[in-house]
């Protein structure tokens, strides 16, 4: 957009014909925004009627640009190669007597005519100013042109203008552009004997990109407003020079297949070592992306490398802390369980009944033979339970966990513990115990 202070200046005369001349082509009604797409490209009318086409095919604005710029062609170079063929003059006076009488018709015919162009166009504007199908019109040209002069042509490109010129960009190809003037006087030869010609037909399908539009569709249109052809037949070769798609070349008039080859030919001479040196800046790129890739793919792999370390590294963490917080709470429960235990020890010795008097005639002596070797004595009554002799020994610090009592004459275990069967274990005198008794206690803990 113009600077604030711009705005306000007066167009030169030069600058109100260029305004006028972009909106009678693009169709903008805003006069204001006409002149700032005109500011945008420094009022170079042919790359703002460029750009507009391109947006009005879905191709974004150079000043809105996506992740690359939309191609442009650059027609302004003032070293672009230009050959014109000019109509033979009259010979002859027979030839010049019959060019001066028609002159003043011819006059008259074609001021009329462009008068009522004018007019016409503030009836209803020229259709083919809005481009709605860009492929269907080139695809329709092509079936045009073999209905009429056969299927021994070059090879047409069927897309639109701006997907050639993406493709030549891409590949790094010349595109010959041929715009067709259906109402010309010799387009109809051109196409016959030159465009047909076999020499021509495989020096453009071996050497270039070839696309080809008719005037009269709404996309071969908006390429002739951005070319500016002066006559017909209209050829343009552009290639990619110094960054950017440019016309090199401009072709008008009748070209014979000879005259036509040997203009092709000095244009790409002359321009060879452009694309020579594209195509070496392109490799060159190429590779510098080919060893960034490399690089960056060496980096994440190192990157991924170290990040799985770190991350074994944290698991073995976590592990050891896990197997040490295991052994800890390992640790705790065994020391909640050995005090349990002892509190339950203590519990049971404070509710052992007293010790009988070695006089007391119910009185049993027991000699306890613990697994340790040790041996502890003491004095029940026969009227006690087996459970009391259990719990006596339940209560020393010297008794496994679990154990069980043994009698060794006959050997048998006393159950000293209420079982389903029986609830409420016997009494020593129940149990068979005389008044001097060798029990044994056998160590359980390990079942």
């Amino acid at each position: 957009m113009a600077a604030p202070g711009n705005e306000e200046e007066e167009l030169t005369q030069e600058q109100t014909e260029k305004l006028l001349q972009f909106q009678d082509l693009t169709g903008i009604d805003s006069m204001d925004q006409c002149r700032r797409t005109l500011e945008q490209h420094h009022w170079n009318i042919e790359a703002a009627v460029q750009d507009r086409l391109n947006e009005q095919e879905g191709v974004p604005s150079v000043f809105n640009p996506p992740s690359s710029r939309p191609l442009q062609v650059h027609t302004a170079d003032h070293r672009v190669y230009s050959y014109v063929v000019s109509r033979p003059q009259p010979r002859g006076l027979l030839g010049w007597s019959y060019y001066l009488i028609m002159l003043p018709f011819r006059f008259t015919y074609y001021t009329l005519l462009d008068i009522f162009r004018f007019a016409i166009r503030f009836i209803r504007p020229d259709p083919r100013s809005r481009v709605t199908d860009p492929v269907g019109d080139v695809v329709s040209f092509i079936q045009n042109f073999e209905e009429q002069y056969g299927r021994i042509h070059p090879v047409f490109y069927q897309g639109t203008y701006s997907q050639a010129l993406n493709d030549a960009k891409r590949e790094l190809r010349y595109l010959l552009v041929y715009l067709h003037g259906d109402d010309h006087q010799d387009t109809d030869e051109f196409c016959r004997n030159t465009m047909c010609n076999p020499e021509v037909v495989n020096f453009i399908n071996t050497r270039m990109l070839f696309w080809a539009c008719s005037t009269s569709k709404p996309e071969g249109y908006r390429v002739s407003q951005a070319l500016r052809e002066n006559t017909y037949p209209f050829l343009a070769m552009i290639m990619l020079k110094e960054q950017r798609m440019m016309v090199v070349g401009r072709l008008e008039g009748l070209l014979r297949a000879e005259d036509f080859v040997n203009q092709l030919t000095f244009i790409m001479d002359a321009n060879a070592t452009y694309l020579v040196t594209e195509r070496l800046d392109r490799e060159e790129r190429n590779q510098t992306q080919v060893l960034r890739q490399q690089q960056d793919e060496a980096y994440l792999a190192s990157l991924r490398a170290d990040q799985e370390k770190e991350r074994k590294r944290k698991e073995a963490q976590e592990r050891r802390r896990k197997e040490e917080e295991d052994v800890r709470q390992q640790l705790l429960a065994e020391e909640r369980r050995q005090q349990n235990l002892q509190e339950e020890k203590e519990r049971k010795s404070e509710c052992l009944p007293p010790e009988p008097f070695p006089d007391n005639p119910d009185s049993v002596k027991i000699v306890f033979k613990l697994p340790n070797d040790t041996r502890v004595e003491r004095r029940f009554l026969f009227t006690q339970s087996l459970t009391v002799i259990y719990d006596f020994l339940f209560s020393l610090k010297e008794t496994p966990e679990k154990f069980q009592i043994v009698a060794n004459f006959p050997r048998r275990v006393l159950p000293c513990l209420p079982t389903e069967r029986e609830p409420n274990p016997p009494t020593l005198q129940q149990a068979g115990l005389s008044r001097c008794e060798v029990l044994f206690v056998q160590d359980l803990t390990d079942d």
